[in-house]
């Protein structure tokens, strides 16, 4: 059957979740397909932003710390968050940046399991991960590597030698979904332990870090869940590995006593010693903002909307736009797939630039992927139909074969 724009219209009207699109300002005209890497502002971070600034700090100034909760902020997202993840209270925390939480976990884990050696991650992951790790690993000096393995080669990758197998749950550029609780018990059958990257996950779909046996786990929080640039990641560290072993960024939010100020660095046994240093509050307030609208919603319902959004996207490009030369890299089985739809194109980057100019948001990732990220709370179907016509007008035309499209900026 031929789908029309009004059986777009018709599934908005029928769409749980459509009212929760009124909780974010969506400017006039725009469709955003690129909640993957930023999330849309909630109406109501402002208001909190001047209640933080105006109220707290210009005028509560140092009260605030305990007045206003600033101090244990960390630990109350951290608790809100498990709900989301299949986590436990006591077992999250916001910290820092997820490029530092990634040090902090597999630094953990190695003390743990000082006498293996290998670490298995994803060649193709988010570059920031591998980085981290290697950087660690250069500073321990004391022979570790990296196990490289990509999708279909990572079972066999992890044997009785590997210590730690740091994996992203969703791949950043294809969307495809890793299977948790199947790679974590082949981790744990050898003795090793998991760290899991939620970047892509957390928000997107439902995650049970619980039920998976996972040991530990880092994600952020400025994609799905709307915190706001650069808003704080946070770390998911089971109650059993607590204790177990003290993560190398050793500051003074992480010590037993904080306000104690003793010479020496004492680490707490609880989730609290993977905190390092004074945390930004207005951002974690803006990060609570996002989160709050999440606990609202339905996570079964997000994830039927995210799929059925990208099925109608895939099914859409495939039928108009068959000729052009797209390549779907996303899977299409729903249990292999994030909340994402990637295609390649050699000119994928200029035809990115001019669906931006046409006010269709998504993102471009090297060398030749063009990503688009669907966010159910506030993302429509007629956003699907219109994006899709967009694209074909652009292609139709030849207008993305334009210098002005041509030209990289610092961020694709």
């Amino acid at each position: 059957m031929t789908l029309t724009r009004e059986d777009f219209i018709a599934l908005d009207d029928q769409d749980v979740l459509a009212p929760f699109a009124d909780e974010f300002h969506i400017p006039d005209g725009l469709i955003y397909f690129d909640g993957n890497s930023l999330g849309m502002m909630p109406k109501a971070a402002m208001a909190r932003a001047k209640e933080v600034i105006e109220q707290e700090w210009g005028t509560d100034l140092i009260k605030s710390w305990n007045k206003a909760g600033w101090f244990n902020l960390v630990e109350k997202l951290g608790d809100k968050m498990a709900t989301l993840i299949g986590a436990n209270k006591g077992e999250v925390i916001y910290a820092d940046s997820t490029g530092l939480n990634v040090y902090k976990l597999v630094a953990a884990a190695l003390e743990i399991r000082p006498e293996r050696k290998v670490i298995v991650m994803e060649g193709s992951n988010f570059p920031t991960d591998n980085y981290m790790v290697q950087g660690l690993i250069k500073q321990l000096g004391r022979g570790h590597e990296i196990r490289f393995a990509e999708d279909g080669e990572i079972l066999d990758a992890i044997t009785d030698d590997v210590a730690v197998v740091c994996i992203t749950h969703v791949h950043y550029k294809t969307g495809h979904l890793h299977d948790m609780k199947k790679i974590t018990a082949k981790t744990q059958e050898v003795g090793a332990l998991s760290v899991w990257d939620l970047c892509h996950s957390a928000g997107a779909l439902a995650v049970d870090l619980n039920g998976s046996n996972v040991d530990f786990a880092v994600g952020c929080t400025y994609k799905y869940l709307n915190g706001g640039p650069g808003s704080q990641s946070f770390m998911f560290v089971a109650k059993r590995n607590q204790g177990k072993a003290v993560q190398p960024l050793t500051g003074w939010w992480g010590h037993a006593a904080p306000f104690g100020f003793e010479r020496d660095y004492r680490p707490r046994e609880d989730i609290r010693q993977f905190s390092t240093g004074t945390e930004p509050v207005v951002s974690l307030a803006m990060s609570e903002v996002g989160l709050d609208i999440f606990l609202r919603a339905d996570m079964n319902e997000i994830r039927k909307k995210s799929l059925k959004l990208c099925d109608l996207f895939i099914q859409l490009i495939e039928e108009r736009l068959g000729g052009y030369g797209f390549d779907i890299v996303t899977p299409k089985e729903h249990d292999r797939r994030g909340s994402q739809v990637s295609f390649s194109s050699e000119n994928g980057f200029a035809i990115m630039q001019a669906l931006i100019a046409a006010d269709v948001v998504g993102d471009f990732r090297a060398p030749d992927i063009m990503r688009f990220g669907f966010t159910p709370l506030y993302v429509s179907y007629v956003n699907v139909w219109d994006a899709v016509d967009r694209l074909k007008n652009i292609m139709d035309q030849g207008s993305w074969d334009k210098p002005e499209f041509k030209t990289q900026g610092s961020v694709t």
